[in-house]
């Protein structure tokens, strides 16, 4: 009992930072005073700034984060780093970026600055972002095929298929009148496959708000439309806006050229990228359309309305994200969310977990809204 209220007082200690008010009177042993001074650094308002970017000090402290904490707790301590401390200056140094923790937060600061950062740094922010896209490739592109093209090939009937094609489960309904007690099998007569075609079968298109406040959910995006580029059943095209818009369908290949061709910031002009996306469309009812955004129109709202209406009428599937990220519940304008819903259109947040069984219910045509409510994640009824 005595040793866990030790621990207690020792993590208490380290949160109120050992000021005279803090009141649990607890010694410090000299690794953890190690870990007290780290912690100092960042968060004690006396000395808030004194991890200048200009101070050799930020290398040996990024060092010591990676020390004494975990993978997940040092990349929530550098992105507060970045706001407390305004050290995304430290970010112009090559040594200072070998040193960071590679996270989908940091890429996403790194786009922030990409027509800024110098040359002799670009190589090693590439490498930075080359790393997180590796692993999220990794993560997500398997499970992004599988479920749409699984989803895809199920949506069509093949009444000659090759062994490798055929659908057991609904051959061996199809053929229960078919039955052979005395072989305890079925016959069947009749084979029911997956259906497969060489040309796409659904367009895709993704447009994404690059406002900043959208870093993360680009980041993810650009993973998703790569991977989802790959798929021959699918062709995807990439949009990015803010007050322009950006069609970056030919960099789907290298997800690393398409976020570094994504500039975060700036305003919002939802109306410019729908009417663009509205003259890309060739094939209404065999589209999909993710609008990745807040909903903050910085245009002309009675316009971006009126296209979403026209979209909508013209048989175009039409899903709004209001994120695709880990980041919580995000904010967003309620009052053109509420007009998408009254439209009929789906309005939720998505995390990337969910991204890929989201786009094959979508590509097959189920009611999304009903989908994401079985998932908790509809905002807007």
């Amino acid at each position: 009992m005595a040793e866990t209220e030790s621990h207690h007082l020792r993590k208490w200690r380290l949160i109120l930072g050992g000021h005279q008010q803090e009141g649990t009177q607890h010694e410090l042993t000299e690794a953890d005073i190690k870990v007290d001074r780290t912690l100092e650094a960042l968060y004690d308002n006396d000395r808030q700034g004194g991890l200048g970017a200009s101070s050799p000090n930020v290398s040996r402290w990024l060092g010591d984060i990676r020390t004494f904490f975990p993978s997940s707790v040092v990349q929530v301590m550098q992105q507060d780093a970045l706001k407390r401390l305004n050290l995304t200056q430290m970010l112009f140094e090559k040594e200072m970026l070998e040193t960071v923790e590679p996270d989908v937060h940091l890429v996403a600061t790194l786009m922030t600055l990409s027509r800024v950062i110098p040359d002799k740094t670009k190589d090693t922010a590439r490498q930075v972002v080359r790393r997180v896209v590796d692993e999220l490739m990794k993560k997500l592109a398997e499970p992004t095929r599988q479920a749409i093209t699984g989803s895809l090939n199920r949506s069509v009937r093949n009444t000659r298929p090759r062994h490798n094609e055929i659908n057991w489960g609904a051959t061996i309904l199809k053929n229960l009148k078919h039955y052979q007690p005395e072989y305890k099998t079925v016959i069947p007569e009749t084979r029911l496959g997956y259906g497969r075609k060489r040309s796409s079968l659904k367009d895709v298109i993704l447009c994404l708000d690059q406002s900043g406040s959208m870093g993360s959910s680009v980041v993810y995006s650009g993973i998703f439309g790569s991977v989802m580029a790959s798929i021959p059943a699918v062709k995807t095209k990439m949009v990015v806006f803010d007050t322009a818009v950006a069609d970056l369908t030919d960099d789907l290949s290298d997800p690393v050229d398409l976020l570094f061709g994504v500039q975060l910031g700036g305003g919002t002009d939802i109306n410019a990228a729908l009417t663009y996306c509205q003259q890309i469309v060739t094939r209404p009812a065999d589209t999909v359309m993710v609008l990745i955004t807040d909903l903050y129109e910085g245009g002309n709202v009675a316009e971006m309305r009126k296209r979403m209406v026209e979209l909508v009428t013209s048989g175009v599937q039409l899903v709004v994200l209001l994120a695709l990220n880990d980041d919580g519940a995000p904010s967003y304008d309620h009052r053109n969310a509420q007009f998408l819903a009254d439209l009929g259109v789906p309005v939720f947040a998505c995390t990337p977990d969910k991204f890929p069984n989201l786009m094959a219910a979508a590509l097959t045509k189920q009611d999304i809204a009903l989908w994401a409510a079985k998932e908790e994640l509809v905002i807007k009824k």
